[in-house]
């Protein structure tokens, strides 16, 4: 960054300098912790044993760093290539009709105030509502540091046992939804999209508008014809904004399918990872009833705090799932 010119490039600095602030944030909390255990050491070696102030000072401070240390070790599992980055978040109801969509509308709220917990920004991109209530698909933008290392342990079927607000009867009912996460793709990465391979789609928002954001075609699906793959954004009320945005999602999918294209072959992959939205594929149980339990089938990590969860509390199962995936030495 000293370097003569530097700042001649614009596109240039401004990766450096966010690159310099993304190493800052990773070592200085580690340097901080190593002077703060300095200072205990050295306290240690003038202490006294009738000095039971300075005990109770030593005491606190060992405490208090060993709880720092293990906000570190936390954040030393997130060192995935892509860990850093913002999130693509896709909520789907799955087998359930009305009671799935429902659950869907649940999950967004979860997740919408986990992220608000942690001061990160959330945007609906693509929104399609259920007939009768919740929702059927809907796709975020989560940004924040490490918002894709986080949430990718939430990828996977989710699995909701309920008394119904939809039976008249009162019957217990279970629902689910599948919850997919990708990470933002920074634009330094190189992959190119031919434009004879998308099929380029026009329509007017649906939903929740206001002013002209549903009364013009300014909603856009795109359709990468090689692989399929669909995406659409209605969120801006600008078509070029739309269109945008729609690109920026297709290109992480795209690097997502190529990526696992290099660990083995991607039907393989894809077959092996697309479960059915439906019973005995779910990683997580949120039971309301007859009991109150939410349970992660992979690391038989509980809680019975389901109203705490389904209000963002999803650090204790994010960190468990981490820690399971952490190589054994």
């Amino acid at each position: 960054m000293s370097a003569e010119g530097f700042w001649n490039n614009a596109d240039d600095s401004a990766a450096a300098v966010k690159q310099l602030k993304s190493l800052k944030s990773t070592v200085e909390p580690w340097e901080d912790v190593y002077r703060k255990f300095q200072e205990l050491k050295e306290l240690t070696e003038i202490l006294k044993d009738s000095d039971q102030e300075l005990t109770a000072q030593l005491s606190g401070g060992v405490v208090s760093l060993a709880g720092e240390i293990s906000k570190l070790e936390f954040r030393a599992l997130l060192g995935g290539e892509f860990d850093k980055n913002n999130a693509i978040l896709s909520i789907n109801a799955g087998a359930g009709g009305t009671e799935s969509c429902d659950w869907s509308e649940m999950l967004f709220r979860m997740y919408s105030r986990w992220a608000q917990n942690r001061d990160f920004e959330i945007k609906t991109i693509d929104v399609l509502l259920g007939e009768e209530a919740g929702i059927k698909n809907i796709t975020l933008f989560v940004e924040g540091e490490y918002a894709y290392g986080y949430l990718k342990s939430e990828r996977g079927v989710h699995r909701l046992v309920r008394i119904s607000p939809f039976d008249a009867n009162k019957r217990r009912h279970t629902s689910f939804a599948s919850v997919d996460v990708i990470p933002e793709i920074e634009a330094e990465i190189d992959l190119k999209v031919e434009e004879k391979d998308l099929r380029i789609d026009v329509f007017r928002s649906s939903g929740p508008g206001g002013q002209s954001v549903n009364t013009t075609d300014s909603a856009v699906r795109i359709t990468h014809i090689p692989s399929g793959i669909v995406v659409q954004c209605q969120n801006e009320r600008s078509q070029h904004q739309n269109k945008q945005t729609a690109l920026k999602i297709l290109k992480a999918r795209l690097f997502e399918l190529e990526r696992k294209k290099k660990e083995e072959d991607l039907l393989k992959t894809y077959s092996a990872e697309k479960k059915k939205i439906e019973w005995g594929s779910q990683i997580r149980s949120y039971v309301m009833h007859p009991y109150n339990l939410v349970k992660d089938h992979r690391t038989d990590f509980e809680s019975g705090d389901v109203a705490g969860v389904m209000d963002g509390k999803l650090d204790e199962f994010i960190e468990a799932y981490l820690k399971s995936q952490k190589p054994q030495i």
